[in-house]
């Protein structure tokens, strides 16, 4: 009966004028539905007629007497009770056509498709306007299964955007999730298209957030980019005074002055939306003796503290290995939560002071998600050191990643042995596997890649 002509009792006009479409609805269906007898509640509540009977085909998949309880298909009416209101209440709409402009008409559809058959047919062009009319006809699980995949479906280029939605939707957990991947992966979320698109109340919290894991250089040419595209919204020209119009206050939350010099020199300097006094106060601050009081934070952001999986429980060294010379050192690991890689920490040489060259890479199901070439040097100890990635990578839980080193140097290397298959870091369990990509040694029990530097 679903989006079917045949004995509909309403019509929703749906979507705004000129958009909108015409959905036929069932207030009462004819015939009877079945449901187990914990569903008793809701009916009664609503004063609809409940005769009990017992139903010989689906008796044995109800738990306890197999009772079934059959009803009147009130189909919207029990699903919702906003449409309950809008059809049996004091109030009640008596029109055959009801208009409904603040809701897209896909949304509406997968909103009935579920409360005719219990079936959702979510996609992430429309899942955020069917959120709207979940929480609007107070239908709990269908709002739930839309922040299940907008959980999933996160990441840096859509984070500010469902941060903004989340709150508007009164979402926490939603929320919480959305700040995990910005304070993360915040130079990425801040470049991103959807940041451009945010609420100014959003964009004042992310611009105070102190956990955020970006240079302020970042913040402060991403705050110009969401004025630019305020002033489009507004039909204002882009100035340098419009823009400083539709930031009020979030202006003075970049934390300015503790960009380098020649940050501030080579970008704020030059934006021409600060006034010639700031530019000039803000110069004097990072030079002169007698510093000038200013409007802007003084303290850098403390951003993300970075936790390290260490999976050797020692290190040694031989005299004739560990050996380098550009081959692959590799290792697979799976987590049972979301977090962030950052880089990789690597044993160096074992013979004193000495400068590798290095590759570092992750990848899931073959396909590179980061990498970075650079040098480091090693001081002869058995410590780590870090190699970073560019920005943090996401890594989903419960799916297996490929971290690997090539690592090229004369020196003979620390190494490590005793590896664990499962570490517990935190609230965060890691597995590690050995990998088909690893050609010179490494493996569970021994090698390279003792650590994972990453966010949780």
């Amino acid at each position: 009966m679903f989006n079917n002509e045949l004995m509909a009792d309403v019509h929703f006009i749906v979507g705004p004028p000129g958009a909108a479409r015409r959905v036929p609805a069932h207030k009462v269906g004819r015939g009877l539905a079945c449901q187990p007898a914990e569903a008793t509640a809701r009916w009664l509540s609503r004063g609809f007629p409940v005769p009990r009977v017992r139903h010989p085909r689906r008796a044995g998949r109800v738990r306890g007497s197999g009772q079934l309880l059959c009803h009147p298909q009130y189909v919207l009416a029990v699903g919702s009770s906003v449409f309950y209101a809008m059809f049996y209440g004091d109030l009640a709409e008596v029109k055959s056509e009801i208009h409904i402009p603040d809701v897209e008409p896909a949304a509406f559809l997968i909103l009935l498709k579920y409360m005719y058959s219990d079936e959702i047919d979510l996609e992430a062009d429309t899942v955020l306007a069917t959120l709207y009319a979940a929480k609007k006809y107070i239908v709990p699980a269908l709002a739930k299964a839309c922040v299940t995949f907008l959980e999933t479906s996160l990441e840096a280029k859509n984070a500010c955007v469902l941060l903004s939605q989340s709150r508007l939707f009164e979402e926490p957990e939603l929320t919480q999730r959305c700040w995990e991947v910005i304070d993360a992966q915040a130079e990425m979320a801040l470049r991103s298209e959807g940041f451009c698109e945010i609420d100014w109340q959003t964009l004042e919290i992310i611009v105070m957030r102190e956990a955020l894991n970006a240079k302020e250089a970042v913040v402060f040419e991403a705050v110009l980019s969401w004025a630019e595209a305020e002033c489009k919204r507004q039909g204002l020209p882009a100035t340098p005074r419009n823009k400083r119009h539709v930031l009020g206050p979030v202006l003075y939350l970049v934390r300015i002055p503790t960009m380098t010099l020649e940050e501030f020199a080579n970008g704020a300097a030059q934006s021409d939306i600060l006034t010639l006094e700031e530019t000039h106060s803000i110069f004097l601050w990072y030079t002169a003796a007698n510093k000038p009081l200013l409007n802007f934070p003084l303290t850098k952001r403390k951003g993300l503290a970075p936790q390290r999986c260490h999976r050797f429980q020692s290190s040694a060294y031989r005299s004739n290995q560990w050996r380098y010379r550009g081959r692959c050192d590799s290792i697979q690991f799976a987590v049972d939560r979301r977090v962030f890689v950052a880089g990789l920490g690597l044993y160096g040489s074992s013979s004193g002071k000495a400068e590798y060259s290095v590759k570092i890479e992750l990848k899931r199901l073959g396909v590179v998600l980061a990498q970075n070439r650079t040098k480091f040097v090693s001081d002869g100890s058995s410590s780590t050191f870090s190699v970073w990635f560019e920005h943090p990578v996401q890594v989903e839980q419960d799916t297996f990643y490929t971290a690997s080193a090539v690592l090229d140097g004369s020196e003979l290397s620390y190494f490590g042995q005793e590896g664990m298959t499962e570490v517990q870091c935190g609230k965060v369990t890691f597995q590690f596997q050995c990998s088909s990509d690893s050609t010179n040694g490494t493996g569970v029990q021994g090698g390279q890649i003792p650590e994972l530097i990453f966010y949780a």
